[in-house]
């Protein structure tokens, strides 16, 4: 599947290990969400996207409840 930037078939699966905080100052005292999703990088210009996996969803969704 090409980039949906810049049309580039040079793309590549890393795994990563991401943070996702909450924004605001209600939030400032609340923990992140740790994943370690796949992330999908373009090595032409550098787009990169990723799927929050499955079984974390509810930990997202419950923290912004």
């Amino acid at each position: 599947m090409p980039c949906v930037v810049c049309g580039s078939d040079d793309e590549v699966e890393f795994s990563a290990e991401l943070m996702i905080h909450f924004s605001g100052l209600r939030n400032i005292d609340r923990p992140g969400v740790l994943l370690w999703p796949k992330v999908l990088v373009c090595l032409h210009c550098g787009s990169s996207r990723f799927t929050v996996p499955e079984n974390e969803l509810p930990h997202l969704a419950q923290s912004v409840a």
